[in-house]
């Protein structure tokens, strides 16, 4: 077995490397390692229609590396793009014959830089399959929800393949904590693979940080405070995934979430999940009904200990895995902290009361929320935060957060307004009965004002307004400082 333990197939690889300095200019590549382990390994593919055309590498560090990207190189050059989404570090390590423990991260190194280069080729429109009525691509986070609904799709016969965004990466953040890091994105490849999919990684982190991060950054620096999933799904997640759902000849997409669609005479709606403590439909509601005619939530009829009863019944290893509760940019960090690396430097300021009285000072509003109650930083409790002006941050007693109007900015209605009857401002809060005031048409809308049934106690500028009727989504809309409270202070 030699010094390495490894067969004759890692020496005839490393003595005479296939496909090394091919494709060095391909914009259809993906790199893995870097100076922590010392190896690096660079993998390209030409795709033409459904097949690898093409493949190629560079590597530097040790000779392991140079073989594996060899070997991966050889399994997939004129192979079905499916057939090399499927490839696994383990994969590699039989095609040279086994690895030893100690030299098993070159395969794992050079199957994750096959995969980036598969996913860049993916994004880029190169991969383009036959439409097939049963392919279904299923969005996988590694997690137990979209394991099930992977799960669920192959129960009903269908082809599934699995995607996977990879978001953000940070080093300060625990990416083991994130659904969309390197680390998770790595972990639901090797689901994926273990339940016999091909996975396609999506990388977006430019677009990720483009309409997500720097909004989130923005608001906060404006004292609102924004809803980044919201935004995500409705500009970013979504769009990426069906457009990629319709290269690989997949008519529907299917995820994890906890949510239904419904119809009714003018088209599909969101309608709210069967479980209500995990409904989801509030982070979805800016899916547009061209999305929602391709999108299919398996898991929306379903309870959360139903889902994890399929997976233990299944064998999945993620059955009792725990749920992320961070935004997947948070992960492991503190909001103030990343706002801090990320953003501008927090402006301090004055405490006040309702009639301009300073109380106190702070470091920066961005840290407050409208409706906060502890860590205000004042003496005199208790006290809520009832506005934010500049750099001033305005408490008062509770009942200076009731509220019976709240107006919204850049609404989106999918149905007339008169519909609407309820509206759920706040993730975790029940729907309130109301009525949009004016009945306007469908459309979108820069200003709206919602007039509730009974008081809500603080609207939260920069959260989104969900418009309801019953338990359907007819629109959204961000909520904006009240007129009387921005005179205020």
């Amino acid at each position: 077995m030699g010094d390495l333990g490894l067969e004759a197939g890692f020496h005839d690889h490393l003595n005479h490397p296939r496909g090394q300095g091919r494709l060095v200019g391909s914009q259809h590549a993906g790199a893995a390692g870097g100076a922590a382990c010392g190896d690096l390994v660079r993998v390209a593919v030409r795709v033409e229609g459904d097949r690898v055309a093409e493949a190629g590498f560079d590597a530097s560090g040790c000779g392991a590396v140079t073989a594996a990207a060899s070997a991966a190189v050889t399994l997939v050059q004129g192979e079905a793009f499916l057939d090399a989404a499927r490839v696994t570090p383990d994969d590699v390590a039989d095609a040279l014959g086994g690895l030893i423990p100690s030299k098993r991260h070159a395969a794992e190194l050079v199957a994750d830089a096959l995969h980036r280069a598969l996913g860049a080729a993916a994004k880029d429109g190169a991969c383009v399959l036959e439409p097939s009525p049963t392919r279904t691509l299923v969005a996988m986070s590694g997690g137990v929800d979209s394991a099930v609904a992977a799960k669920l799709a192959l129960d009903r016969g269908d082809e599934v393949v699995a995607v996977t965004l990879e978001l953000w990466a940070d080093p300060a953040g625990d990416g083991s904590l994130s659904c969309c890091s390197p680390q998770a994105v790595t972990g639901a490849r090797a689901l994926a693979h273990r339940m016999g999919l091909p996975h396609v990684t999506l990388d977006l982190r430019q677009s990720f940080r483009r309409e997500v991060v720097e909004d989130f950054l923005s608001e906060h620096g404006a004292g609102r405070t924004p809803n980044p999933c919201v935004r995500c799904n409705g500009l970013v997640r979504f769009d990426a995934m069906l457009e990629l759902a319709g290269r690989l000849g997949a008519p529907r997409l299917a995820t994890g979430h906890y949510a239904r669609v419904e119809r009714d005479p003018s088209g599909p709606l969101l309608r709210a999940a069967a479980d209500p403590q995990k409904d989801q439909t509030y982070m979805l509601a800016r899916l547009r009904p061209e999305q929602l005619e391709r999108t299919w939530f398996p898991l929306g009829g379903l309870e959360k200990p139903a889902v994890r009863a399929l997976a233990r019944a299944a064998g999945l290893p993620v059955a009792e895995k725990p749920e992320s509760q961070d935004l997947c940019f948070l992960a492991g960090t503190r909001r103030e902290d990343f706002l801090r690396r990320h953003g501008e430097p927090g402006t301090a300021g004055e405490i006040v009361d309702l009639r301009g009285r300073v109380l106190g000072t702070h470091g920066g509003q961005e840290g407050f929320t409208v409706g906060q109650r502890r860590g205000i930083g004042v003496a005199a409790e208790p006290l809520y935060v009832v506005g934010k002006r500049g750099s001033r941050v305005v408490v008062g007693p509770r009942e200076a957060l009731a509220t019976r109007t709240v107006v919204v900015e850049n609404a989106g209605l999918l149905r007339p307004g008169a519909e609407v009857d309820r509206v759920k401002l706040r993730y975790r809060s029940r729907p309130l009965a109301c009525r949009v005031d004016g009945d306007p048409p469908a459309g979108s809308h820069r200003r709206l004002v919602i007039s509730l049934d009974e008081p809500v106690d603080g609207a939260a500028p920069g959260q989104t307004a969900c418009l309801m009727r019953g338990e359907t989504i007819l629109g959204w809309a961000t909520i904006r400082e009240p007129e009387e409270t921005a005179d205020a202070a």
